[in-house]
């Protein structure tokens, strides 16, 4: 997948179609940002024009995994997660979780308990 190198291609997991959701309202604000994204949900559906696909497709120069799934859900994308070498993991409130914290570091990427809405909004995204 090429990517602007100045926008920084960023993986939802857990991504939904449901307006109410904070994954939902991230994918529209990357978008909005110009950042390439890749949707990934339990279900085939769409955000605006992003498609929320269901398969773990091989990507490169991915810079951020942005994390919408509990602890517990996370731990079957673990390898998939690490396979992708993004730069960093944001941990949004209420995904934070020890145990993929510690992998990433392990795997030279950088755990990051944020707000990835917050991050766009003060520009440190």
């Amino acid at each position: 997948m090429e990517t602007n190198n100045d926008k920084k291609l960023t993986v939802v997991l857990g991504a939904s179609p449901n307006p109410e959701r904070y994954s939902f309202l991230a994918v529209n604000k990357l978008t909005a940002h110009g950042h390439p994204v890749v949707a990934i949900g339990k279900r085939a559906a769409t955000i605006g024009a992003i498609p929320v696909i269901t398969e773990h497709p091989p990507l490169e120069h991915v810079d951020t995994v942005t994390l919408y799934m509990n602890p517990i859900l996370q731990r079957e994308y673990y390898d998939y997660i690490l396979q992708l070498k993004p730069r960093r993991i944001v941990f949004n409130p209420g995904t934070e979780n020890p145990e993929l914290a510690n992998l990433a570091r392990e795997n030279n990427i950088l755990p990051q308990e944020a707000c990835t809405l917050v991050l766009l909004s003060t520009g440190q995204y």
